[in-house]
């Protein structure tokens, strides 16, 4: 298949729409059909929904032939009467179920559910084991503990064995203004089962002080006089903005860029069928793109909190945690928004409001040459297109935007914001080692913040190829008597179990994606280059049960053979999940990886010591990874900029 072919697939009408968000009135079909199937009964509810993920080959295929490709979609039921959970696929324009399969629960479960959290707080303030453990401390007024539901990570005793569950916190809200967060009721953890609304058990493991002094952020009563001196930044583009976005599609065109916007429950935004433009033809570069795993592993080990780790992804869904998003705070300057259409439990239509945003930046100086032989100085100015959502996942807020450039590169960089969890700390003079001490016996557990992406390259086809390449440290030889030579090694990964690579910032490691298949007019295969941060991966011990269930967390690259099932790298369902899904699954087949059909996929995130400067709001963290062309193109691809007359206002005249 030839380059210019799957471009032209890429921009496919029929390929964007079989790949476009899922629509309200699909939503409706498949409640229809899940109903009438006997399905979706008075106790089921639906714990994800989304577009079953075609076979890219079928699809494309399906250009080719000129055959319609269907839409399908994949529902994750729960049967709330007896826990039984469902994993169903719905084809609306075949009107019928293609499969429904009942999930075996001790291989994980499916998501959370909102209701399940909002259930707990009355079932565990019934329970007279955590009435007798809140009394003990001074606490007999029901009115202002807040129970906080967590994930429960894989199960502790036998009687947890076989049950949907969620281990709970306590908190405590002096006012309905007041943040829990400040106030951590620490040392008691409820275990609740979601399906028999009954408190399993309640474990009192240390009595420690409640944190008094409040962290009400959000109140002008609580903070210092406003800072004066501001003026207003104004961004205008008298013009309007340089992209256009297909409403039916969400497919954005911007100076050469051609790319497909999607929104899935789970993973967020999608990338998909992203082509730039060289020397007046497309070009493929990404077939699809996505945040597939966030895993947030925490470190205090204190046996009330050694089993706190969160999947944002598999457990609570990203995408379902979207924010509606607001002109002139989450974004700034001329805005285009799209809205993003999940299901509720109830299977009917939840609409977030400008779930996506899409902007463009100015991006300083795109290069610059000021030469001595020919007198002349040359500038261009660099802009990029934005593409942004944000999140909201218990305490903490995550903005995730991808950056398209005017010279092919791409970036994705996560701004993480909110408030540090919380605990009560065991000593007050900072020498407790698994958290720092916000106020005088308030603590912030260390954690990890990691992101896996999934990225299904595309690079003038379909087949791939990825070399480690890195820094060789120069010695005197023959051939450089004074040790001053520069020259890289490569190696080539040639199977999956050659994969799962580290970053090494030392010898400036950095993973390249070629295609053999095609060639620069160098003879050189097409390439895009993974320039990792290089922080930590994961650090819990490989004994452990956090890694066993966040092995993708653990390397920072590895390469797979294609498969249109393989979508998340700690498996499908990650909820309760023992551990070894996904990934480590995936690459005991140890398939070829060599000018094959490959998904890279890449862990980058934060380690994050929380400071007391994070206290009670935290400014935004940043993490993330940047993909350059090297090699894709065959000369500079943006000698086309124009010259931009625009001057700062000190250069007037």
């Amino acid at each position: 298949m030839t380059a210019s072919t799957v471009a032209r697939q890429f921009r496919d009408p029929r390929v964007h729409r079989a790949l476009a968000s899922p629509k309200p009135d699909e939503m409706a079909v498949v409640r229809a059909i899940l109903t009438r199937e006997g399905l979706f009964g008075d106790h089921a509810r639906v714990a994800y929904f989304g577009l079953y993920e075609p076979d890219k080959h079928e699809l494309l295929n399906c250009v080719e032939s000129g055959e319609p490709a269907d839409r399908c979609f994949r529902v994750m039921v729960l049967d709330t009467s007896n826990g039984d959970e469902y994993d169903v696929v719905v084809c609306p324009a075949q009107d019928r179920v293609v499969s429904a399969d009942k999930h075996d629960t001790s291989n994980g479960r499916i998501p959370v559910l909102l209701s399940e959290m909002i259930m707990v707080e009355e079932i565990v303030q019934a329970d007279e084991r955590w009435l007798a453990a809140m009394a003990k401390r001074g606490l007999t007024d029901l009115s202002v503990l807040r129970v906080q539901p967590l994930s429960a990570g894989v199960s502790v005793t036998p009687d947890e064995n076989g049950r949907r569950l969620q281990r709970c916190f306590t908190f405590i809200q002096d006012h309905p203004d007041d943040l829990p967060w400040a106030h951590p009721v620490d040392g008691v953890t409820a275990v609740v089962d979601v399906i028999t609304r009954e408190v399993i058990s309640v474990v009192d493991y240390v009595e420690l002080d409640v944190p008094t002094e409040a962290g009400n952020f959000h109140l002008d009563s609580y903070n210092p006089p406003p800072r004066t001196g501001f003026r207003p930044i104004d961004i205008t583009q008298s013009h309007g903005p340089s992209f256009t976005v297909d409403r039916d599609t969400n497919v954005v065109e911007w100076l050469g860029w051609k790319l497909q916007l999607s929104f899935d429950a789970r993973e967020g935004l999608i990338i998909r069928n992203a082509t730039i433009a060289d020397r007046g033809e497309d070009r493929s570069v990404l077939y699809r793109g996505s945040i597939s795993e966030m895993v947030v592993p925490y470190g205090d080990p204190s046996a009330q909190r050694s089993f706190q780790n969160f999947f944002d992804g598999g457990e609570f869904l990203l995408g379902q945690c979207a924010n509606a998003l607001e002109l002139g705070c989450d974004c700034l300057g001329e805005i285009t928004y799209l809205d993003a259409h999940v299901m509720a439990e109830d299977a009917s239509v939840v609409t977030i409001p400008q779930a996506i945003c899409i902007h463009e930046e100015d991006d300083g100086v795109l290069w610059k040459h000021t030469s001595n032989f020919t007198r002349t100085t040359s500038i261009r100015r660099k802009r990029k297109l934005v593409v942004s959502f944000f999140v909201t996942v218990g305490n903490y807020d995550y903005g995730f935007y991808w950056y398209f450039s005017l010279d092919g590169t791409i970036e994705l960089e996560v701004k993480a914001t909110g408030v540090v969890f919380t605990s009560a700390l065991p000593v007050t003079d900072g020498s407790y080692p698994w958290a720092t001490q916000m106020t005088p016996n308030l603590g912030a557990p260390n954690h990890q913040h990691l992101w896996v992406m999934r990225l299904d390259m595309a690079l003038d086809g379909h087949n791939g190829a990825v070399d480690e390449m890195e820094a060789v440290r120069p010695k005197p030889s023959e051939g450089d008597p004074q040790g001053i030579g520069l020259t890289q090694s490569i190696t080539r990964l040639r199977r999956e179990s050659e994969s799962g690579r580290m970053a090494d910032n030392a010898v400036g490691r950095v993973w390249r994606i070629g295609n053999p298949d095609s060639t620069n007019r160098l003879g050189h295969p097409v390439a895009y280059v993974i320039s990792p941060e290089g922080h930590p991966a994961l650090l819990a011990d490989e004994g452990s049960a956090i890694h066993r269930r966040a092995t993708a967390a653990s390397k920072h690259l590895w390469v797979t053979a294609y498969d249109r099932a393989e979508l998340y790298p700690t498996g499908d369902f990650v909820n309760q999940h023992p551990g070894d899904a996904g990934l480590p699954s995936w690459i005991k087949a140890d398939r070829d990886i060599d000018g094959t059909d490959t998904v890279v996929w890449h862990t980058f995130g934060l380690t994050h010591f929380p400071r007391p400067e994070d206290w009670p709001i935290m400014p935004v963290d940043t993490a993330g990874f940047v993909m350059k062309p090297y090699g894709f193109f065959d000369v500079d691809p943006t000698l086309d900029v124009p010259k931009q007359n625009q001057c700062h206002t000190s250069c007037e005249g």
